[in-house]
């Protein structure tokens, strides 16, 4: 290799690294700076305080919830594109990517537009039941569903497509139910695939602001998700308590890809 080469390899390997620095590395060094200024004391204030406890007691409900949902509904999506056939294929995986191209802000309104108690298509009917969705813990999820659904779908597909059917063929050929060649076949050919696709969603989710920002209702103590009162907190100059929430959250989206990683290599071996 000649010396311009590996200049020319150094010199990209710097600058991504400095972009990378100051995009990601220095930010996220400044919150965790700021919530240990006082030593434990930022965390502690925090945690104590009733209004914060609830935000995020309720962000882990709706984020758990609609990783679930995501993870029912885009296994069975990704065993659709990658294993039929159908006229409307394209459109469905065109939509699957949809909530990457449209801002979170207009998922909200939209599901206000549907779900509003009194101009919604449904909403009306609905609470008439006495089931509120906007404004309260269904909104949330189903914001919070719609932003973080690609996640899965778009990490199954492309590995389902790369193992084939042909197991799974041979398995149905043995006289194997559809249900058995699902848990004994396809899902330990797709296990990391789902696995970092929950991962990737869980993030998301815990990191979901705009959507849930429109149909929360963002009532303190009430309907207010962890990221709304990082906001509120911080334009109320309370920015001890916002850098401990924001560091919290993203503590928690952190730990979940490092213990991926570290599992990944033990199920390699």
């Amino acid at each position: 290799m000649t010396e311009g080469s590996l200049l020319v390899r150094w010199s990209l390997r710097l600058l991504v690294v400095t972009y990378l620095f100051f995009l990601v590395a220095w930010p996220s060094s400044l919150v965790v700076q700021r919530t240990f200024e006082n030593g434990l004391e930022g965390l502690q204030t925090a945690l104590a305080d009733p209004d914060v406890v609830h935000a995020l007691q309720l962000t882990v409900v709706v984020a758990l919830s609609a990783v679930v949902i995501n993870l029912v509904f885009g296994v069975g999506i990704s065993m659709l594109l990658a294993r039929s056939e159908f006229p409307g294929k394209r459109l469905l995986s065109a939509l699957i990517d949809l909530p990457l191209a449209v801002s979170p802000v207009v998922v909200g309104l939209a599901l206000v537009l549907v779900y509003n108690g009194r101009t919604g298509w449904f909403g009306q009917t609905l609470e008439e039941h006495g089931f509120q969705v906007i404004f309260n813990e269904p909104a949330m999820i189903m914001a919070t569903c719609f932003v973080a659904l690609p996640l899965v779908v778009r990490e199954v597909v492309p590995v389902l497509q790369e193992i084939g059917d042909d197991q799974e063929q041979a398995a149905r050929s043995l006289g194997a139910n559809a249900r058995q060649t699902f848990l004994r076949i396809t899902l330990p050919s797709i296990k990391w695939a789902v696995v970092y696709g929950v991962v990737l969603s869980l993030a998301r989710s815990l990191g979901e602001f705009g959507a849930v920002k429109v149909v929360s209702g963002n009532v303190a103590g009430d309907t207010q998700l962890a990221t709304l009162l990082v906001q509120q907190r911080y334009q109320n100059f309370q920015q001890e308590t916002a850098y401990s929430v924001s560091f919290l959250l993203a503590s928690a989206a952190v730990l979940c890809i490092v213990v991926v990683a570290l599992l990944r290599p033990k199920e390699g071996r």
